[in-house]
């Protein structure tokens, strides 16, 4: 029976595979970006704090969108176990580059399924990631920004209120 289900899908089964990846990757950004959040709040970053909030929201809602697709395919989508969460960081500049090298690295994975979806004639699953692609850019560029106000305004001192209250700008546009 099994064999059979997996031959009437309409998404192949490495492109499910793959994506059953993503929701992984998600599943961890979601978490990451709430221990994030955790630690703004516990050393005065309150603003960042809403930012990595928002953050772990918006990942969860990536996840849900790629578990549903597998759904609506006739695929098999799994909730994923997370662990390795870093909860412990030094500085509000550590915070963003860890989220960066993060967003970095989902980047690369769904451009990975869109090749492999592309080499295999996979169109349904191609079209499905050109929004998660055009997101990706959004989610970098926000924070390289915040990076590169970080990097102007620097952290002594009143910087780092400033860098804080600065956030606020891109919660209101993400």
């Amino acid at each position: 029976m099994n064999d059979i289900a997996r031959q009437q899908l309409s998404i192949q089964v490495e492109s499910m595979d793959l994506l059953n990846g993503q929701i992984k990757m998600e599943a961890h950004a979601s978490a990451a970006y709430l221990a994030m959040a955790s630690w703004c709040e516990q050393n005065g970053f309150f603003t960042s704090a809403k930012f990595f909030f928002k953050q772990t929201e918006e990942e969860r809602e990536h996840m849900m969108k790629i578990f549903n697709f597998l759904i609506d395919t006739g695929g098999s989508p799994i909730s994923p176990e997370i662990s390795g969460i870093n909860h412990e960081f030094s500085s509000i500049k550590d915070v963003f580059e860890s989220a960066l090298q993060h967003e970095v690295k989902v980047t690369e994975s769904i451009k990975n399924i869109v090749k492999k979806a592309r080499a295999s004639m996979d169109i349904t699953t191609e079209r499905f990631l050109d929004w998660f692609i055009l997101e990706q850019v959004e989610e970098e560029n926000t924070i390289r920004d915040i990076l590169d106000m970080i990097e102007l305004t620097g952290m002594e001192g009143v910087g780092k209120q400033m860098i804080d209250d600065s956030i606020e700008k891109w919660i209101e546009e993400a």
